[in-house]
């Protein structure tokens, strides 16, 4: 009589466990959500007011906040540090995970945090100096081929999505175009405009007016699929290099172990704001794309990105100085 008395002690504790995690979600929220996100007026701390926006005065009917915390590993660090009740929240970049990568931060994405979902994607551009003799990226590849590890390209840190979008290039399409490193975003349009390196993977807003003007070309973009962002432009896989794809991803995340209740009902209210048109306009008025998903979704996403671009970086010896 021991076993059934067992296995009916272990269902009745399976009830409980589970009833728990359902009156949590029920009951959930009952107090401020609060968003923590990096420092004011960058990507990150757009998607996090926006979402915060929307979400306030919503079914949720509890307010929601945005905590800004800073760049590097800060934001990261604060809400590995709350409680996991889905009253705090993360709204991370790419630099998140890359960072982990480079061993620049004290966490693991993919096991110290629980995704919510993915909220936004951001692709870049393939631009050139239009003095150099190349209008597609087959033409491209083909120079480069035949003027090995004469051609330049301007990049940022070793962590930008650019960088490694310039790395997964030259390993996919077998090509040395040498990188030349420089201090920000302006540096690198002055260096460009210039003639100084022959091309880059630039933001898709930052440099729109100047491709516009004929100052330089657009070759395609490295989005998996033609972005709303450059219609027309086709995509770099499409262009020669068939599956390649380096993009940007803006997440929202949780503290680990946070209740599945919880996730869910977070998951639903998030989607379900992004997915109005109003909002998806907004988001590529500022560059981006809303590409939502499921929290299993974006759980695969993370291990597969985890293991791609970590190649990527061991494979091109990127540092941090």
């Amino acid at each position: 009589m021991l076993l059934p008395r067992l296995m009916l002690s272990a269902s009745l504790a399976g009830i409980m466990v589970l009833g728990a995690g359902l009156a949590a979600g029920q009951e959930y929220p009952n107090r401020p959500i609060r968003i923590v996100t990096s420092a004011p007026g960058g990507g990150n701390d757009f998607t996090a007011r926006l979402i915060a926006q929307g979400l306030t005065g919503g079914s949720l009917g509890q307010p929601v906040v945005v905590d800004n915390r800073g760049g590097g590993v800060l934001p990261g660090q604060t809400v590995l540090q709350a409680p996991a009740d889905g009253y705090t929240l993360l709204v991370a970049g790419s630099s998140f995970m890359i960072g982990h990568l480079l061993e620049e931060s004290p966490f693991d994405p993919e096991k110290d945090f629980s995704p919510v979902c993915l909220a936004a994607t951001t692709p870049n551009i393939v631009l050139v100096h239009p003095s150099l003799p190349v209008k597609s990226v087959k033409e491209l590849i083909a120079l480069a081929k035949a003027r090995r590890g004469e051609l330049n390209y301007a990049t940022t840190s070793p962590g930008s999505v650019p960088t490694l979008a310039a790395e997964l290039f030259k390993a996919m399409a077998g090509v040395n175009i040498v990188a030349v490193n420089y201090k920000g975003s302006a540096a690198i349009t002055t260096a460009i405009l210039s003639g100084e390196v022959q091309l880059t993977f630039a933001d898709v807003n930052l440099q729109a007016p100047h491709v516009k003007t004929g100052k330089l070309r657009s070759l395609a973009v490295t989005s998996a699929t033609p972005s709303a962002l450059v219609p027309g432009l086709p995509t770099v896989a499409a262009s020669g290099l068939p599956a390649y794809e380096a993009i940007g991803m803006t997440r929202i995340l949780a503290p680990a172990k946070t209740p599945g209740a919880i996730m869910t009902r977070l998951n639903q209210e998030v989607v379900r704001y992004l997915n109005r048109p109003e909002v998806k306009e907004r988001f590529l008025k500022a560059g981006s794309e809303i590409a939502t998903s499921s929290p299993e979704e974006l759980a695969a996403t993370i291990r597969s990105d985890i293991a791609k671009w970590g190649k990527v970086i061991k494979d091109a010896g990127l540092k941090v100085d």
